[in-house]
């Protein structure tokens, strides 16, 4: 395996970049998918040193009276917290959480023919929802609310369809799994896995990065963990013309302004459950998120952005010193963009708890050019690896029989640019890797015969 910077770990990176004794998340912080993933609990990571941390609360929205809603483990306490809308809430989640065991494999994976089709219909139907659709099953504007900040992680405007999906993804491993963080920080996972594949006999090579083909020598098959952009500088020679093209039409979604802080105490958010909360999605009601999610996704701003924010030390005290703590939060910005968001982020974390400023040790900011610089698929400072269109869910980066497949025998993509997208969970690899495997075994008898 090359490895093209110094570490293995692409966003799962972590590093001291604020102070001494503090340790960051580059990029991915908080791992449902990751926990849930089936490829990751087939590995025995455990034994190469991943340890999860549970937050007591996995997911916290508040609102500007003081209240809030949390994802809580329990189904039946989550569905009656939400009072009038309780009953939605639970038609909407019970049978995606009762089916997961069979269809969270699928779910993570490229269309095919299902094992469990009436129950992946099931979900694909409500996937299928834009995030506007599916609010519309609720009467109360705070679960709306509530709603609005799970939609932000589909990074595409609430408008479009099967941008609810990833939301209930998300929900769904809330109430299977949680929301934990890595013990140490997110690098520890990319370091069990590394550890993992060297016990097998592989080999990793840092600082290695490709620019060509040509760098190689000759194999079977050569699996690139790369986006179409850099695939078609990687390999284009190699390429048919229909596929460079497709390639060429392919869509980067939003990108993100990302703020680390190294804090002098806990975050004093007003509401109880955002204190005890790993992840806490900040914008206030339905109406504000959704605007700021349509204003980005058309290049332009409003005041107040949506924040997504991570605090990593509740449940991990070994990311700061003894009672200090982190912090970690991003918005979304117009893909390459390099407008400075920190006053905008900070004052919205302000706004929901008073005094946050005064907690501020030291920051550590990236735009959409230092993502993209520390991550060559972060184009645009895209951290999803493509837009997460109805076009782009199933077929991303093209319309083929595999996903996985390029045009040129022996070459596979398998980054977030391939079904299921992107998120820690291993699955893009797993079902390239399936499907080299596959290819290569069927070539070879076809030459025995």
């Amino acid at each position: 395996m090359l490895e093209s910077k110094e570490t293995v770990g692409g966003g799962l990176r972590s590093g001291a970049i604020t102070l001494p004794g503090f340790t960051h998340d580059y990029c991915a912080a908080v791992h449902p998918l990751a926990a849930a993933s089936p490829f990751f609990q087939s590995l025995p990571l455990q034994d190469f040193g991943l340890q999860y941390c549970y937050p007591e609360i996995s997911l916290a929205h508040p609102f500007d009276d003081g209240s809030a809603i949390a994802l809580l483990h329990s189904m039946d306490a989550m569905a009656a917290s939400l009072g009038a809308d309780a009953d939605a809430y639970r038609k909407l989640m019970l049978p995606l959480v009762k089916s997961w065991p069979v269809i969270g494999n699928e779910i993570l994976g490229p269309i095919h023919f299902y094992k469990h089709p009436v129950e992946m219909g099931a979900f694909g139907l409500k996937a299928l929802s834009s995030v506007n659709r599916l609010a519309k099953r609720f009467v109360t504007e705070k679960t709306k609310g509530f709603w609005a900040g799970l939609g932000m992680h589909a990074q595409v405007p609430f408008n479009l369809l099967a941008s609810s999906g990833i939301g209930l993804v998300l929900l769904t491993a809330g109430h299977k799994r949680g929301w934990p963080v890595v013990q140490g920080g997110s690098q520890s996972l990319a370091n069990a896995l590394a550890a993992y594949f060297t016990s097998l006999g592989g080999v990793i090579e840092l600082n290695m990065p490709v620019q060509s083909l040509d760098q190689l020598p000759p194999s079977h098959a050569v699996l690139l963990d790369v986006g179409p952009a850099q695939l078609l500088t990687i390999a284009g020679h190699r390429l048919s013309p229909l596929y460079r093209w497709q390639l060429g039409r392919y869509r980067y979604g939003m990108g993100v302004f990302k703020i680390d802080w190294a804090l002098s105490e806990q975050i004093p958010f007003t509401t109880p459950a955002a204190k005890k909360a790993g992840t806490v999605h900040l914008g206030g009601g339905y109406a504000e998120i959704a605007a700021w999610e349509s204003a980005v996704w058309g290049g332009s701003y409003l005041e107040r952005p949506g924040v997504l924010l991570a605090q990593q030390s509740l449940a991990d005290p070994l990311r700061a010193p003894a009672g200090r703590h982190t912090g970690w939060a991003y918005c979304h910005v117009p893909n390459g963009s390099n407008r400075d968001m920190t006053t905008a982020i900070e004052e919205q974390v302000e706004r929901f708890a008073p005094g946050f400023r005064d907690t501020i040790l030291a920051r550590h900011v990236m735009n959409t050019e230092d993502l993209e610089t520390r991550n060559d698929n972060y184009f645009g400072g895209d951290i999803g690896g493509g837009a997460n269109t109805l076009s782009q869910l199933f077929t991303r980066p093209a319309l083929r029989a595999s996903p996985y497949r390029s045009s040129a025998r022996g070459i596979y993509l398998c980054s977030a640019s391939t079904p299921p997208g992107g998120g820690v969970h291993g699955m893009c690899g797993f079902h390239a890797a399936r499907r080299a495997l596959k290819d290569l075994f069927q070539n070879l008898m076809r030459k025995e015969k």
